[in-house]
């Protein structure tokens, strides 16, 4: 149950006057507002554990403040050698009080390249918990000597000309004395940096790992991360920029203080922080500089609100500090990359300058490769750079579903808009990725051999089957076809819990060199962190690397097939209709659908589960349809299909269930203790009442509903809504609550909107008639001063 007590203040608050939120116009089209997020998942009941805890930067920076006084204790616990240190990295902590420490390390004074390890600690609650240790290779460092044979000169000489190849204007930093543990027996080795461009115009920061006594390359990797995304095509959005006097400037200080730079076709410095007297950024075209700039922006603070609102992080290092962002990169440059040097984002203009890189995706892709350098350390090279670059795509992929944004709707497609093909056709596909020409579905002994951007399919395609399953699928419009590398079918666990388990096994038990069998231990040891051995999502980890020929099979908890009620359907007589149901099994192989009762001249799709057809014969249905798995297992939904005649008129009906919510939860999906008789707030009428947030810490409730409106039929939509909310901000959105009907958005309310009583909303909903859609309230609240959304007495009425 929610508690009453309200939290103190504790926002740094920043002078009204300073911060202000635009209504950025680019394409003139309306675009589901920035502010309305989709749920954030919630644990499985089957374990909470290793869902990481929710620390402040200062609660972040002690937990590391304690780890480092115990590094020499911890380095003798492991059994490393006199001339071992281990430097702290990072520190995450768990729900449940499991710390996981991550570590550096360095050898008689030197860095260890390749040394890092995580070491897994339980609270000392529980008592059969046992410290565990993730190694990136070698337990133990030991080189004959730290003395080089081969000079510093020759290593930097031999750098400079292997890397004339693949760098133009090649520029060399001093080296610097390592020792290499990536591969093989440790070495004492050179690390030379060279600097200039690559091929097409990136900043090149090549690393060359020269064996100090011999002078073999041992290994190079490239530190420049690049990769691309959609363009400026995201329509309305609202930005979050600062105002001092009358200058406004794309500054968002909400999150960390992220700044978007013009480099203004420069390739060096910072360029010029975006600066205007009117806080309207941008027109849509290319020839207003700030269009880009506002794309990168807001490219920037959705993927933020991602990270903070699905995993609890906050920025890229996770301590509260934005980076920056900087537009137009040199000329005619197709392509955007991450550099941990400059802790930023960069972005060119595409061909001709006519299509900057700088739409949502791409803003999530590359700080995701920062959030990667600064938890894993994936490199950038062979199998563990092909994951490097797999993770920007699916965690940016989850920030273009998490923006929900109408212009640029969630997929699974990466760069579907920007056309670099010249054919329309996306740059990367995440269900089959050799649609690209280049990249592996699968893994094979040869594939960390492939560019890094190719290499990355089978991460990507493993990541779609956890997600979503094998087989054809219609998702936000866009049709999949996933096989699998086996043809044994694969059934999906959903986007959000998918998310959940890479970023956990990201952050907590990969390694810089971790490889495909690596990954998939550590997704298996975070799907039984976050859900357990037993889970359906274990199983599913494990089925989804089967299905890209990593490790074997896995048989899911449990026996049988859940099929999803659709609810009552309503249709006309003589108008086509289009049902899909939805339908899993805990086994693998496909599905077989049937159904009886459907009213005449409709049928269903033994594959697909796809009801269509048009209704003939007026009368009311009492459907049933059938699922049948692989093993004979079936489930079952049944449920009412009214079919009226063409041009009949409609009468007054309440169409939806327990509208008032006196009768719990019933007709209703909402998230735990939303719909409550909780006496902290009252109802609008009767004891019951549905109340959203209130909590005062970073959370996202949801209510939701479906409803069927007859064809023909006028529809209003009317509710009871209360906001109270300690926040004393007179112009900034902090917590919100948004109402949909299907995709169309209703109304987003927030905490400016606060009241001292109930007011009742009326929208018009008769252009949905005929349609079932899901009437639904997304409440977000940040990471302190609570607001609560309070409704009751909902009705959806025809006439």
């Amino acid at each position: 149950m929610r508690p009453h007590r309200r939290l103190p203040h504790k926002r740094a608050t920043v002078g009204a006057a300073l911060v202000s939120t635009a209504a950025l116009l680019t394409l003139g089209m309306q675009a589901t507002p920035a502010l309305a997020k989709p749920a954030a998942p919630h644990p499985s009941p089957l374990r909470t554990g290793g869902l990481e805890a929710k620390l402040s930067p200062a609660q972040h920076q002690a937990l590391i403040k304690s780890a480092q006084q115990q590094t020499a204790a911890t380095a003798r616990t492991l059994g490393l050698g006199a001339k071992e240190k281990l430097v702290v990295k990072d520190v995450v902590k768990d729900n449940d009080g499991t710390v996981h420490t991550r570590y550096e390390r360095t050898y008689a004074g030197l860095p260890v390249l390749g040394g890092d390890l995580v070491v897994h600690t339980p609270p000392a609650s529980l008592a059969a918990g046992t410290v565990s240790t993730t190694y990136n290779n070698k337990h133990r460092i030991k080189v004959a000597s730290t003395t080089a044979t081969f000079t510093k000169s020759a290593a930097e000489s031999k750098a400079l000309k292997a890397a004339k190849s693949l760098a133009k204007k090649p520029t060399t930093d001093s080296a610097r004395k390592v020792i290499w543990a990536g591969t093989g027996t440790p070495r004492l080795a050179w690390e030379t940096v060279i600097g200039g461009f690559q091929d097409d115009g990136t900043p090149s920061k090549l690393h060359v790992i020269t064996d100090a006594t011999t002078g073999k390359e041992l290994h190079r990797y490239q530190a420049i991360e690049t990769g691309v995304g959609n363009t400026r095509y995201s329509g309305q959005v609202t930005l979050t920029t600062t105002q001092s006097g009358s200058t406004y400037t794309l500054n968002d200080q909400t999150r960390g203080g992220h700044k978007t730079y013009n480099l203004n076709h420069g390739t060096s410095g910072t360029g010029t922080l975006f600066s205007q007297s009117s806080d309207t950024w941008g027109d849509g075209t290319n020839s207003n500089a700030a269009t880009a700039g506002a794309d990168a922006h807001y490219g920037a603070q959705e993927t933020w609100d991602f990270y903070k609102n699905t995993f609890g992080r906050s920025g890229i290092r996770n301590d509260g500090v934005a980076a920056y962002s900087r537009v137009h990169y040199s000329s005619n440059y197709v392509n955007a990359f991450w550099d941990d040097s400059c802790f930023c984002m960069t972005y060119g203009d595409g061909s001709a300058n006519n299509d900057p890189l700088t739409s949502i995706d791409v803003a999530g892709h590359e700080m995701s490769h920062g959030v990667t350098s600064n938890t894993a350390g994936l490199d950038y090279t062979g199998e563990s750079g092909g994951l490097n670059e797999a993770t920007s795509d699916i965690f940016g992929t989850g920030v273009e579903f998490y923006a929900n944004n109408s212009s640029d709707v969630g997929d699974y497609l990466i760069g579907e808009k920007i056309n670099i093909n010249g054919d329309g056709t996306p740059l990367r596909y995440m269900d089959k990725p050799s649609k690209d020409g280049g990249s592996a579905d699968s893994w094979y002994s040869g594939v960390g051999n492939l560019d890094v951007h190719y290499s990355s399919g089978p991460a990507n395609h493993m990541f779609y089957l956890l997600s979503e399953g094998s087989g054809t699928k219609v998702i936000n419009g866009v049709t999949y076809n996933s096989p699998t590398s086996d043809g044994v079918a694969v059934t999906g666990i959903g986007r959000a819990a998918a998310l959940q388990i890479w970023y956990k096994a990201l952050t907590t038990y990969m390694t810089s060199s971790t490889n495909y069998a690596g990954a998939r231990t550590a997704a298996l040891n975070a799907a039984t962190a976050l859900y357990g051995a037993n889970s359906t999502q274990y199983a599913g980890v494990a089925n989804a690397f089967a299905g890209i020929n990593v490790g074997s099979h896995v048989t899911p908890p449990g026996n049988g097939v859940t099929v999803t009620n659709p609810g009552s359907q309503s249709s006309t007589v003589g108008t086509a209709v289009s049902l899909q149901v939805q339908a899993s099994s805990t086994n693998s192989g496909a599905l077989t659908y049937s159904a009886s009762g459907l009213p005449t001249g409709l049928s269903i799709n033994s594959s697909t589960g796809l009801i269509t057809g048009t209704p003939s014969t007026a009368g009311t249905y009492n459907t049933t349809v059938t699922v049948t798995d692989s093993t004979g297992a079936t489930g079952t939904a049944t449920f009412t299909w009214t079919v009226s005649t063409s041009g009949g008129g409609c009468t007054s009906t309440q169409l939806l269930s327990n509208p008032g919510f006196e009768s719990g939860s019933s007709g209703w999906s909402a998230t735990s203790g939303v719909i409550t008789n909780d006496t902290g707030e009252a109802a609008h009428s009767g004891s019951y009442k549905a109340w959203l947030d209130g909590y005062g810490t970073t959370h996202t409730d949801t209510l939701s509903q479906s409803v069927t409106i007859p064809a023909g039929c006028k529809a209003t939509l009317t509710f009871y809504l209360h906001i109270d909310t300690a926040e004393t901000t007179t112009n900034t959105q902090y917590d919100k609550l948004t109402v949909t009907a299907g995709s169309k958005t209703l109304a987003t309310y927030s905490n400016l909107n606060k009241a001292s009583g109930y007011s009742q909303k009326t929208f018009d909903l008769s252009s949905l008639a005929g349609q079932t859609v899901t009437l639904k309230f997304n409440g977000v609240e940040d990471s302190s001063l609570q607001t609560s959304f309070v409704v009751d007495d909902t009705a959806l009425t025809t006439g």
